[in-house]
């Protein structure tokens, strides 16, 4: 398990007297959940999902199904500051939204569709991504909820306490087999092939889930024995769950960035490599940094 300390920075809500790291984020991510099965209801044909209504804050295009989500979650967070609790909502489509006097370093990122294209296309890998931070980085982040819609799976960690599927303690010790199964991400095929290229003889198997949240979270579960993304991919992508595959005893890296140092912000741009063991995510890393990738 990670043997990180959490983070002491614990500021206080000025009407409620308690820190927002110790609210029930479990309950609030359960209440978003249920917001979102009842969105999709709602969309339940891709015509329907497909409809567009904008540019979200990262650029990219918002579907109606992207808002309504984001609608969803951001339902629960408003009723949390309604209570009185102050901290910052990031968010792929509305960016950056402060509750209270913007004095708390409490940062709460949030994927409402992490895998949007398959939401839309009706392919059933999609999840809701939360991560609760003390601070402005990867490593700063002491609380992850990932919901799968289409396993109905539930990942949860704390930093330093371990994490769970459906209420279950992930372990993903090694068994000796090495690279057997690796999830590749963001998966244009321009981008995909010069990595792709630098596993052979190194990897058995590729597989492509079309969600970060989701590869990170079946090497947590130890169902993938490493994971990386071939293009750039955003703090709301990986937030949560590089927290979830950590706790599992997994090994991430963040590339251009120390390690966990990559900002929470939109706008950080980077590629993610993991592994069960060291040596699984040295090779996933020389494969990214050997392709020549572009930043974008």
């Amino acid at each position: 398990m990670v043997t990180t300390e959490p983070r002491s920075i614990r500021r206080m809500s000025a009407k409620t007297g308690t820190s927002v790291l110790d609210v029930d984020w479990l309950a609030v991510c359960r209440g978003a959940t249920a917001n979102l099965r009842v969105a999709f209801d709602r969309h339940p044909s891709t015509p329907e999902r497909a409809v567009g209504i904008g540019r979200g804050a990262g650029g990219d295009e918002t579907l109606v199904i992207d808002g309504d989500a984001e609608a969803a979650v951001f339902d629960e967070l408003e009723q949390l500051a309604a209570r009185g609790h102050q901290f910052s909502a990031i968010s792929e489509e509305r960016g950056e939204v402060v509750y209270g006097d913007g004095a708390s370093p409490v940062r709460v990122v949030i994927d409402p569709i992490d895998g949007s294209l398959n939401a839309k296309r009706l392919i059933p890998s999609y999840a809701l991504s939360i991560a609760v931070s003390a601070g402005p980085t990867m490593e700063d982040v002491e609380f992850a909820f990932v919901h799968d819609f289409g396993t109905g799976e539930e990942y949860v960690a704390r930093l330093a306490e371990g994490a769970t599927v459906n209420g279950e303690p992930l372990d993903v010790t090694e068994d000796g087999r090495g690279l057997e199964i690796v999830g590749l991400e963001s998966a244009r095929p321009e981008w995909i092939t010069p990595v792709a290229e630098r596993l052979q003889g190194k990897v058995f198997r590729l597989r492509i889930l079309g969600s970060i949240a989701l590869s990170l979270c079946y090497l947590a579960a130890a169902r993938f024995d490493g994971m990386l993304t071939a293009n750039t991919c955003r703090s709301v992508d990986a937030a949560a769950a590089q927290l979830i595959a950590r706790e599992s005893g997994a090994f991430v890296s963040v590339l251009g960035h120390g390690g966990l140092e990559a900002p929470l912000d939109l706008g950080a741009r980077f590629r993610i490599a993991a592994g069960r063991t060291p040596e699984g995510l040295e090779t996933l890393v020389r494969a990214l940094t050997d392709a020549g990738l572009p930043d974008n």
